[in-house]
């Protein structure tokens, strides 16, 4: 049965704006808003592909810094914008995964409330203990550790931070059990590491790489599943004994999930434009990042399967953050 005029031409009006809107995206400057202070590795990969994708989409991309909350706030503001495509989030564990699981009264759901591009980049880290810790290898550190519970100072950039995340799995999957030791930021948790305040730290490889290198810090293991081009020659923790260990920081666009499609599918075709030229893959090389190739459907299986896995860890091991 046909539908009276009135309601098809009243059905045509209601789409008409967005039809609009998407046929002449963008008109107008796009925002990527950082949920952290300037400077970090999330802001400095929002600041490596901001160029390209301005290019791309033939407009302004301002990248912006809402800190605050571990993230909470920027990821908040982001997930709550008008979804029409001007608005969008550099997203990363600690603000899709850690934050959701750990906060049961967040804002914002990840996968009700955003859509993602693929995989922007990814991050190994490595576990790094002072020189004069008498450990060599993974192994040797558990079995360190577990002669002396609560004893080894473990230092991180913060309560809920990716370091802190990868400590608290090391020490679940190991069963041992260190103090932790919060600092303001990775390179605070870096300098007291290398001034023998802590005895081991998570840390990317851009950053602890010179040091391991210098003979500062000693390299025991990698957090990801497949070793580093950075650090070719130090294990995994997975191949060290813990089978299945892996943390590895990534970072991927968010866009407000109502967005029209045709709007999303722009900013997925720009960001893989954007992560396959030369001059993108040579700036995340350099510090020790991967990117691409990665389907958006292959994005968000690992952020589904983050979700659950550390929804589990939760569970079972009883960890808090602040």
């Amino acid at each position: 049965m046909a539908r009276p005029l009135g309601l098809a031409l009243a059905a045509t009006l209601l789409w008409a704006p967005a039809i609009v809107c998407s046929q002449s995206y963008p008109s107008k400057p796009v925002r990527i808003i950082v949920p952290f202070a300037p400077g970090g590795n999330i802001d400095i990969n929002a600041r490596t592909i901001a160029p390209g994708l301005s290019e791309f989409l033939g407009q302004p991309v301002i990248v912006e810094n809402r800190g605050g909350a571990g993230g909470r706030i920027g990821t908040t503001q982001v997930a709550k914008s008008p979804p029409d495509g001007y608005t969008l989030l550099l997203g990363a564990p600690g603000t899709l995964v850690s934050q959701p699981v750990f906060h049961d009264d967040l804002e914002y759901k990840p996968l009700r409330d955003f859509v993602f591009t693929s995989r922007i980049s990814l991050v190994a880290s490595a576990l790094v203990v002072h020189p004069s810790m008498p450990v060599h290898s993974v192994k040797e550190l558990i079995a360190f550790a577990k002669a002396r519970p609560g004893e080894l100072l473990m230092g991180s950039a913060g309560q809920g931070s990716g370091t802190h995340l990868m400590g608290e799995l090391f020490q679940y999957m190991a069963k041992v059990k260190f103090t932790h030791v919060p600092f303001k930021g990775a390179a605070a948790a870096s300098t007291a590491i290398l001034g023998g305040q802590t005895h081991l730290v998570f840390d990317q490889v851009s950053s602890c790489g010179p040091f391991i290198k210098a003979g500062r810090l000693r390299a025991l293991a990698v957090t990801t599943p497949q070793r580093s081009k950075f650090l070719p020659d130090v294990p995994t923790i997975d191949e060290s004994g813990l089978r299945g260990y892996d943390y590895s920081t990534w970072t991927t666009l968010g866009i407000p999930a109502a967005t029209p499609k045709e709007i999303v599918q722009k900013l997925r075709n720009g960001i893989d434009a954007v992560i396959a030229q030369p001059r993108t893959q040579e700036a995340f090389e350099k510090r020790g990042a991967e990117s691409g190739p990665n389907s958006v459907e292959e994005f968000t299986r690992r952020l589904e399967q983050d979700l659950a896995r550390w929804t589990r860890i939760r569970k079972e091991s009883g960890i808090t953050i602040n």
